[in-house]
């Protein structure tokens, strides 16, 4: 029974962790779009290559934040479905954390390597697919610009003190506090020493969840001194009611999921000295949307137990949490971003090992 209760609570802390910053990223990008007029993210969407860039470096950034941003400006119809391949090909989740804790030099090696391969891979995608992908990139209405919106009209816009405004500043207040005190931070899995490793360091999670908290705060007087209609519109109706459930109950089942099989289940002891197997296993299990895993080759490679073709495949593969907000918004467009991943972790950690034989 207390099994089953941990399990419960690391799954509602993680989905709520998660769905807490996919919704502050919605936030930050609806305000953006509004204060200027939708002129920010229209120009973004005349460069194809741009966009393709812009998120191989969001999803280079350690943890899921920009892998986070990457989502929420692809549901919104903003950049290509390539665009999203390469972020979900640059980031590596949080084991980007545990590789810079334990093999720092190495890792940034790998980071930019990534990079060069997410943005190679992105544009090849939009080549191939015209620019958009098999997948539409407009999951979700365009983020209009209202006719309350517009300078004149936005000047006179009344500001009341109703329940929605009072809900959404009680709840993204609770949420940074939640994120300043630690109060939302998941357990890795792998042991004691990882943890340490994880948490040392400029950019280990602790810290970044404490900028995360900070961009709540700023949010904070957005939702402050906003008009009425962007609080109702654009932020409950659009984001509260829209993205808010969907991407909290498919990550919470999703975690849930996961955490019970992880439970009765040793991924460890699939792996073997079999290295065509172990870069196999590694493509396989980094189509697991979660943080955890992952660390398994991680760790071994920190050992010297298995060798760099390995680590590739697996960091080429998964995307840690990222992929869970994408699942939650369109299921096809996760699924062909996945095999496309997939197919190029073999490939590339294939690729490796035969030139390691040579």
């Amino acid at each position: 029974m207390t099994m089953i209760a941990d399990i419960l609570i690391d799954s509602l802390r993680t989905a709520i962790l998660i769905t807490g910053m996919v919704v502050v990223m919605m936030l930050m990008i609806e305000s953006t779009n509004i204060l200027s007029r939708g002129r920010w993210f229209s120009s973004l969407g005349k460069s194809s290559f741009g966009q393709i860039v812009l998120s191989a470096l969001l999803g280079s950034i350690p943890g899921c934040m920009g892998g986070f941003a990457s989502v929420s400006l692809y549901s919104h119809g903003m950049i290509s479905f390539g665009a999203l391949v390469a972020m979900m090909i640059a980031t590596s989740g949080d084991e980007s954390f545990v590789m810079l804790g334990m093999f720092p030099g190495t890792a940034l090696k790998i980071t930019a390597i990534l990079f060069v391969i997410a943005v190679v891979a992105g544009w090849l995608v939009d080549r191939l697919s015209g620019g958009k992908g098999r997948v539409s990139a407009a999951l979700c209405h365009e983020m209009a610009i209202h006719d309350e919106d517009e300078p004149a009209e936005h000047t006179h816009t009344k500001r009341h003190l109703n329940w929605k405004r009072v809900v959404l500043f009680i709840g993204l207040a609770v949420y940074a506090a939640a994120l300043a005190f630690g109060m939302l931070e998941h357990e890795h899995e792998g042991g004691e020493e990882i943890e340490m490793s994880v948490t040392s360091g400029l950019l280990d999670e602790a810290w970044m969840n404490i900028m995360f908290a900070c961009l709540s705060v700023i949010m904070l007087g957005v939702i402050v001194f906003a008009s009425d209609h962007f609080i109702d519109e654009h932020l409950w109706h659009h984001i509260v009611c829209t993205h808010l459930p969907k991407v909290f109950a498919w990550t919470f089942g999703i975690l849930l999921l996961l955490a019970v099989g992880n439970a009765y289940l040793d991924v460890e002891s699939w792996v073997s000295s079999n290295i065509p197997l172990m870069i196999l296993l590694a493509s396989l299990i980094g189509i697991i949307p979660e943080s955890g895993p992952h660390l398994i080759f991680v760790t071994m490679f920190a050992t010297g137990a298995v060798p760099v073709s390995v680590l590739m495949a697996s960091c080429i593969s998964q995307d840690g949490h990222a992929a869970l907000p994408l699942f939650a918004e369109s299921k096809k467009a996760f699924l062909y971003a996945k095999a496309i991943n997939f197919l190029l972790a073999l490939a590339v950690g294939f690729a490796i090992y035969g030139f390691s034989l040579l």
